[in-house]
């Protein structure tokens, strides 16, 4: 079950989101806003024992625009720090998908602390550009039921790649 705006503010005030704005808060979710913006600069392996990330590179500025079809990873202004019984989903914006534009992401697990990384794709045949601090995301949180283990991998602390 989600998470309503009275739980998501017991939540914060335990520290589950640093630099949280109310103007955010939604009835049963979170908007995140745009941190930082990273393009991908080298080719990427996932194999079964060889993996290799590619190089990623800062982009500098307030906006950036995509190109058609072109795929950014973009990390949030926002830090969660997720107790052992939550986890988290991060949902398209409708501005975004409105926009042409989509987000790739990943369940946000529990014990998991660092800043939020996911990919962002322009599937439009126009440009689109992001301001960052604009709202981007929405993450809603749930419950988790029965046993469960911290967030104990690679990405732990906000690492991007």
């Amino acid at each position: 079950m989600l998470l309503g705006k009275a739980k998501i503010i017991e939540y914060v005030n335990q520290g589950l989101l640093e630099d949280f704005e109310m103007s955010c808060l939604g009835g049963a979710g979170y908007d995140l806003r745009l941190g930082k913006i990273y393009d991908l600069r080298s080719d990427s392996i996932l194999g079964v024992s060889k993996r290799q990330m590619p190089e990623v590179q800062e982009v500098l500025g307030s906006k950036y625009s995509l190109k058609q079809g072109e795929y950014v990873l973009v990390e949030t202004v926002e830090r969660v720090n997720m107790p052992p019984n939550l986890a988290a989903r991060v949902l398209n914006r409708s501005t975004v998908f409105r926009c042409g534009a989509t987000l790739v992401n990943a369940l946000v697990d529990p014990g998991y602390c660092g800043t939020l990384t996911f990919g962002l794709k322009n599937l439009s045949d126009r440009n689109f550009t992001v301001e960052k601090g604009a709202r981007i995301a929405q993450i809603v949180f749930e419950e988790v039921s029965g046993e469960t283990t911290g967030y104990n991998g690679r990405y732990q602390g906000g690492k991007v790649v």
